[in-house]
């Protein structure tokens, strides 16, 4: 039950701050609290800056005890997201995990991960290949087409 209460707390912030933060938008499934969806802006000065990527979010009823489990909707070229299942290669949801994180600054860290990914344990071993042979140019132009594809903002909304 204390799983739940800390859901509730964190959907009351969320409500209150959503004018907060431009670059996620956290949303409670309304039949159940362990199942939300987030929609995280791409960061800027990457290939993903002109996309909005769609994450799933379970939560367990061990939450915050245990991490939730989180994957991309939204398909995405990027070394630490399995390009099929979108499953997230990210410690924070794995080994260092902490009861303190919550489900937005879960969010954050997905954006930072877009900003720096981590070649060396790739889930898309393409992507992480193109990475760790210094081709930047093909990484980028991979990721960019993708963004493009899959998570381009309407135009006019930038």
């Amino acid at each position: 039950m204390a799983s739940r209460a800390r859901l509730f707390k964190e959907y009351k912030e969320v409500q209150r701050d959503k004018s907060g933060d431009f670059d996620i938008q956290l949303h409670c499934d309304d039949t159940n609290i362990y199942r939300w969806t987030a929609h995280i802006k791409g960061p800027i000065d990457t290939p993903y800056q002109e996309g909005i990527f769609q994450l799933a979010i379970n939560v367990p009823e061990q939450y915050p005890l245990v991490p939730p489990q989180v994957r991309f909707v939204t398909k995405i070229f990027h070394p630490n997201v399995h390009f099929k299942t979108g499953e997230i290669c990210l410690d924070i949801l794995k080994t260092a995990w902490s009861p303190a994180w919550t489900l937005q600054s879960v969010c954050r860290a997905v954006i930072a991960l877009l900003a720096h990914p981590e070649a060396d344990s790739p889930l898309n071993c393409d992507c992480g290949n193109l990475l760790r042979s210094g081709d930047q140019r093909g990484y980028h132009s991979m990721a960019r087409m993708y963004t493009r594809l899959s998570a381009a903002l309407p135009s006019g909304s930038h």
